[in-house]
């Protein structure tokens, strides 16, 4: 998912001369200098043009093919502007406001290929910033500023570290256990929460930590036994596919000697331990029934059963942590009511145990499916795989090496890569432009993997890497579905021990399949590994309809391929960033996802609670209703 950069060759090559009043003149040529020199140059030269309010100065500085993404310090909001034109607009909105200052590098810039690349760091009127710079010779090419702190709002580690024991004699001493006890007691009764997130998955605990540590009164709610259990109650074969380099989550990372690939009751166990040693205020056995906003009071009104106790919160922020996988899609075939096995779908699988000897029709043919498949051949079952459209499939080995291991990896780590360095990295790729880099890793994979995609096709099953060959990871962002990591299923179906089947279903009959070219596929167990919905269908759920139209479709970029229809957005729909429903959010995406954006979530709602003004730029527009 990673490689090196190239420039994107520009119709412009002229010099790009700038004054700056606080160094002189300064020419910012060409190839003129360092490439350190080259970046102090351009800072200086934008910052003046900033301080000055000189906004077609300062978008002057961009190549014509430019592209700025904000992730909260300039426009309250997760926005990619374009061209120099989109960023002047930006810039007329927000400048005033954010008041921005102080850019300078944080690392030595480096030069590949023509593009100079450097850390920067920066002050606005509400905090301070990171961000990246890539500089070509026509100016910016891309430039990421993120938020990372708000200024008398941080959080309470380093130098701020609490002190936890407080020395001296008092009699009314309040013991660490006492305060959390009265906090339990009090908060979503006598004490209303700010925020609430439904939903207790990784990503509800990571943002539920990071509220925790900015010191928001926040509940986190899930309808499971303990925090953990909805990877606990997945199907028995399930593991990560992602890295443990790609999934630490905030403040805590996995020890060192933690598996590659973490099994599903081992990621449990950690959340469990997560939720309590960060004092995650979160309430289990807890179903949210509704939910409905008063626009005149600010307010939400959330109707929840907690172990059979009802109970109605009245938070001001309203977060849906309900996940890409959470909302299932569960088909209406003819003759389900009377088949006469067992069917249910792939995230109600109790696992293969049971289905021993007999035979299993799993319907799709991605993630879930083609790891339900290898743990009921395992298990001695007969099983066919029921492929209804083309599936991306890249070899695990093959994506770590090849497409991660830059980024993360222990050979990244090693080489001075951090956490945050690589989210960083990874999120200083503008969309608009990612799938351009992604060609070349999956046409390297492919290329690495050539005898394993030849056995697949020999055997029928239909494989694609995209619709324009970027591969798995543009498929996620564009539709959420659609690919397969492989971690040895495929190579069951490439030699037969799985059958493959092709075509939509028709009906059930008591006891088969039969697809819509009449082949009748004999089961005792149907599987319906077909995916989940829009997270928009738990506002919809929860809120009713018009909340849930009023927002539009989530996640997407709108890159107008299959799935994932335009225009193009920029961002994912809706995620981690203010919606047309005033205070509703959705958080969600793979453990990398949850950490990363968690933060800027966090930071959002911090400065609401806080009253620092938030006016967003380039609100969600809705394109589509799901």
């Amino acid at each position: 998912m990673t490689q090196t950069l190239d420039p994107v060759s520009s119709g412009a090559t002229g010099d790009v001369a700038v004054s700056s009043g606080a160094t002189g003149d300064v020419a910012v040529r060409a190839g003129a200098g360092t490439p350190q020199q080259r970046v102090d140059a351009w800072l200086a030269a934008f910052e003046t043009a900033l301080a000055a309010r000189d906004v077609e100065a300062a978008a002057g500085l961009f190549a014509t093919d430019s592209f700025w993404r904000d992730l909260v310090a300039f426009t309250w909001n997760i926005k990619t502007v374009e061209g120099r034109d989109g960023i002047a607009d930006m810039l007329w909105s927000r400048l005033g406001d954010t008041d921005p200052s102080g850019f300078r590098t944080t690392e030595e810039p480096t030069e590949a290929d023509g593009v100079v690349s450097a850390w920067i760091s920066f002050e606005t009127a509400a905090g301070r910033g990171e961000g990246h710079l890539r500089l070509t010779e026509e100016g910016a090419w891309t430039l990421l500023t993120t938020l990372q702190e708000l200024a008398g709002h941080e959080e309470g580690k380093g130098m701020r570290r609490p002190r936890g024991a407080e020395h001296g004699a008092d009699p009314g001493r309040v013991t660490w256990s006492e305060r959390r006890e009265i906090e339990e007691r009090e908060l979503g009764h006598t004490v209303q929460p700010y925020v609430v997130i439904v939903g207790g998955g990784q990503g509800g605990i990571a943002l539920g930590a990071r509220m925790r540590q900015l010191g928001v009164p926040t509940l986190v709610l899930d309808k499971h036994d303990r925090p953990g259990d909805q990877w606990r109650k997945r199907y028995k074969s399930l593991c990560l596919h992602d890295p443990v380099w790609y999934d630490h989550l905030p403040y805590l990372p996995f020890p060192d000697n933690w598996p590659v690939f973490a099994p599903k009751d081992k990621i449990g166990d950690w959340l469990e331990m997560y939720t309590k040693v960060m004092e995650v205020p979160y309430w289990s056995k807890t179903t949210c029934t509704s939910a409905s906003y008063d626009e005149t009071s600010g307010e939400w009104t959330v109707e929840v059963v907690r172990d059979g106790e009802p109970i109605t919160l009245r938070p001001r922020q309203l977060v849906l942590a309900t996940g890409m996988s959470g909302k299932a899609n569960i088909p209406s075939f003819p003759g389900m009511e009377r088949f006469r096995g067992d069917q249910h779908h792939s995230s109600a699988h109790p696992g293969p145990d049971a289905y021993a000897g007999r035979k299993a029709v799993v319907i799709g043919a991605n993630n879930s499916a083609h790891d339900i498949c290898g743990a009921l051949w395992e298990h001695g079952a007969d099983v066919t795989m029921v492929q209804r459209s083309s599936t991306h499939i890249v070899k695990s080995d093959s994506l770590m090496e090849l497409g991660l291991g830059d980024l993360y990896s222990e050979r990244a780590v090693a080489a001075g890569m951090t956490t945050h360095k690589a989210d960083l990295t990874f999120a200083s790729l503008p969309y608009r432009i990612m799938h351009e880099f992604q060609i070349p890793v999956y046409d390297a994979i492919r290329e690495r993997d050539r005898d394993f995609y030849d056995r697949l096709e020999k055997v029928g099953f239909d494989l694609d890497f995209g619709d324009d060959g970027s591969g798995l990871f543009m498929k996620y962002l564009r539709r959420g579905s659609g690919y397969y990591i492989d971690v040895g299923a495929a190579e069951l179906v490439a030699n037969g021990d799985v059958a493959l089947a092709h075509g939509n279903v028709r009906e059930l009959t008591e006891t088969s399949v039969i697809l819509e070219d009449g082949t009748e596929l004999e089961a005792d167990v149907v599987v319906y590994a077909t995916g989940y919905g829009s997270m928009n269908g738990w506002a919809a759920d929860l809120m009713g309809q018009e909340v849930a139209d009023k927002v539009g479709k989530c996640w997407g970029l709108g890159s107008d391929t299959t799935k994932d229809p335009g225009p193009w957005e920029g961002e994912q729909r809706n995620m981690w960033k203010p919606t047309r429903q005033e205070g509703l959010w959705f958080h969600g995406g793979n453990l990398h996802q949850s950490r990363h954006y968690s933060l800027y979530l966090a930071l959002q709602l911090k400065a609401r609670y806080e009253g620092i003004p938030t006016p967003v730029y380039g609100l969600q527009e809705v394109h589509h209703l799901s």
